[in-house]
């Protein structure tokens, strides 16, 4: 029997091999476990749908052995996991904790699986997983989906052959920008408006975010309304859905040609907030027109985004971002978990 208080080593469990119920290639398959290869497949079955809590409470192993199952189980499908060529990336972050403190999310556009989670959002976190990649690897990207991060655009200019034109800026996070911009000019015009007792743009924050197509009938009579109005916020509200109309281009030259103008327009409206916008779209123009043309977006990476929040709802949050990293891995990774010889 092989004794809880000592320290295991290689031959202890091949020495206790049939006593516990494992041939000689499960010793080595898990490796300083304590645990049969059925137990160990029982508790990835278990960590799959519920936490390690729940799965201590259901199977009555301890919460540090589950734990330490875990941990080595994402270690062994890492090492499984095929060099698969890589051709549309999507890199954005997600939260660990609150006070910005990030871990950095790649994802394979097409499979939608986490390709690597590295820590914080600095560019050394990216220049670190693209130094693993072979120079094949490397030239077979063809996108890299993201946001205006500039560590993560400087990291992949730096990295990927003809980065330039490869970095491609998301939709969802250009349109954001503009409509921040539009509620900033609703919030300041409704301060001013209500010190002169008037109430024209009350209840109205969410008229200016809604793109018009997803509007309920009495959003869009009260929005005609302000429209019809010399209000700046209608004003403001023009950009934003020219904003949105000009991702169906198809050529870079139409696409460069449409959105100039557009920036022209936005830059002479008289809305600080609106040029402020204007300004940081113009500075990252190559971008977004790289993921007009290349028909990209990190719409994958949102969706993983959610999903990761939810294991962190289900998890009660995280005191260890390694332990956080290696849960991302574990669910979201599609990697090869189980022992050899077991399939589900």
């Amino acid at each position: 029997m092989i004794d809880e208080k000592q320290p295991l080593h290689i031959e202890h469990l091949q020495a206790a091999a049939p006593s516990v119920g494992i041939v000689p290639g499960d010793v080595v398959e898990f490796r300083l476990s304590r645990f049969t290869v059925g137990l160990g497949a029982r508790v990835i079955d278990r960590l799959r749908e519920a936490s390690v809590s729940a799965v201590h409470r259901l199977l009555g192993v301890s919460w540090t052995a589950i734990d330490g199952i875990k941990q080595r189980v994402v270690v062994r499908g890492l090492e499984r996991r095929d060099e698969d060529v890589l051709t549309h990336v999507c890199v954005d972050e997600t939260s660990f904790k609150k006070r910005h403190d990030y871990v950095t999310v790649v994802s394979d556009h097409v499979s939608g699986k986490v390709i690597h989670v590295g820590e914080g959002r600095r560019k050394g976190t990216l220049d670190d997983w693209y130094r693993s990649l072979s120079d094949d690897r490397l030239h077979a990207i063809e996108s890299v989906s993201m946001d205006m991060w500039p560590a993560s655009i400087t990291s992949t200019r730096k990295h990927v052959p003809d980065g330039d034109k490869k970095i491609a800026f998301d939709r969802f996070h250009v349109v954001r920008k503009v409509s921040e911009a539009v509620d900033k000019v609703r919030r300041q015009e409704h301060k001013a408006l209500l010190k002169q007792g008037m109430h024209d743009l009350k209840g109205t924050k969410y008229h200016g975010l809604t793109k018009h197509g997803n509007m309920t009938p009495s959003q869009k009579h009260r929005f005609r309304l302000l429209r019809a109005s010399s209000l700046k916020t209608s004003r403001a509200w023009v950009p934003k859905e020219m904003a949105l109309s000009l991702w169906r281009y198809i050529h870079r030259g139409w696409a460069l040609k449409g959105w100039t103008r557009g920036l022209r327009w936005a830059l002479r409206c008289r809305l600080e907030p609106m040029k402020d916008a204007a300004r940081i779209i113009r500075k990252h123009l190559w971008g977004i027109i790289n993921a007009i043309v290349l028909k990209v977006s990190n719409g994958p990476a949102e969706s993983l985004n959610s999903r990761i929040k939810m294991i962190k709802v289900k998890r009660r949050g995280y005191r260890s971002k390694k332990r956080f990293i290696t849960d991302i891995s574990f669910h979201l990774g599609g990697l090869n978990l189980y022992p050899e010889g077991v399939k589900r």
